[in-house]
C-alpha cells in the first residue's frame, strides 16, 4: 500500500530508524500489554465476575475500571468481596479464580494490527518498548508465548518503578532505556490511566480502545483509532501528524 502524501517522507526514512512527525523524528514506538498487545482485560474481569457472582455478588464496574492500565491500590477486588461477605475467600478459591483467569487470557490471540504494525517498524529500524503497569513475569511471559518478545528491544514494568500508571515512571524507564527522547517516541494506549501516562512522560499517544475501556474517557489521547488494524505504520503517523 502507498503511503498518503503527507507521509511521502516515510518512504525517504526507509532503513534510518527514523519517520517524520511534523517537526519532529519519531525513533519509537512504546506500547501498553494489557489490552493493546493481548486482550487480557475482559478475561481478567470475567474471571472476577464469576467469583462475585457465585457469592450471590456483584462486581461494580465503575469501581474495577479504576484499576485498568494501573494497579489494585485505587480498587482491590478481593478485598472489596471479602468486606460484602464479611469474611476471607478461601484459598482454594482465590486459586481457582487465577487458574480461570490464565485459561481465559491463553484463549485470547494477538490483537488486530499488532503484528503488522510491529514488523513494519523493525524493518525500518524504529525502536519498540513495553511499558506495562503488570508484572514483569506476567508481561514477558505472555510475550514470549506469542512469539513476539524478540521485537521489542526494552520491556519496563511495575517491578522497575517506584509508580505504577498514571504516573509517569514506566514510560521514561523506557524512552531511557531505549535512549530516546520523549519527543522522539509515541505511546499506545487503551486505558486514560495509561494514556495520562504518557502525557505525562511527554510522549504523544495514540489511544486503541478494547471491550473494557471503550466506554471511558480517552480524550487526553492525540489520535484515537478503533482497532490497529485500520492503519499501515505510514497513516498512523500522517493522522497523528494531523490530530
Amino acid at each position: 500500500m502507498a503511503p498518503p502524501a503527507d507521509a511521502a517522507k516515510y518512504l525517504a526514512d526507509l532503513g534510518s530508524g527514523t519517520l517524520q512527525l511534523g517537526a519532529d523524528l519519531i525513533r519509537a514506538l512504546v506500547f501498553d500489554f494489557d489490552g493493546l498487545i493481548l486482550d487480557t482485560e475482559e478475561p481478567i474481569y470475567r474471571s472476577w465476575v464469576e467469583l462475585y457472582e457465585a457469592h450471590g455478588q456483584a462486581l461494580p464496574f465503575e469501581s474495577w475500571v479504576k484499576t485498568v492500565g494501573s494497579s489494585n491500590q485505587a480498587f482491590h477486588p478481593q478485598r472489596h468481596l471479602e468486606e460484602r461477605l464479611g469474611r476471607p475467600l478461601p484459598q482454594e478459591e482465590i486459586q481457582r479464580r487465577i487458574e480461570r483467569r490464565a485459561e481465559l487470557v491463553v484463549a485470547q490471540p494477538l490483537l488486530p494490527g499488532v503484528e503488522d504494525l510491529t514488523q513494519a517498524a523493525r524493518e525500518i529500524g524504529l525502536r519498540l518498548g513495553v511499558a506495562s503497569s503488570s508484572s514483569l513475569d506476567w508481561v514477558d511471559g505472555h510475550l514470549r508465548r506469542l512469539g513476539i518478545r524478540d521485537r521489542f528491544e526494552c520491556v519496563r514494568c511495575r517491578d522497575d518503578v517506584e509508580h505504577v500508571k498514571p504516573e509517569p515512571d514506566v514510560y521514561l524507564a523506557v524512552i531511557s532505556c531505549l535512549g530516546v527522547g520523549a519527543g522522539e517516541a509515541v505511546a499506545i494506549e487503551d486505558s486514560p490511566n495509561g494514556i495520562a501516562s504518557a502525557k505525562r512522560a511527554g510522549l504523544r499517544c495514540v489511544a486503541v480502545p478494547n471491550p473494557i475501556t471503550a466506554g471511558l474517557d480517552l480524550g487526553q489521547a492525540d489520535l484515537q483509532l478503533g482497532s490497529l488494524a485500520e492503519v499501515s505504520l505510514p497513516e498512523l503517523l500522517d493522522r497523528l501528524a494531523r490530530s
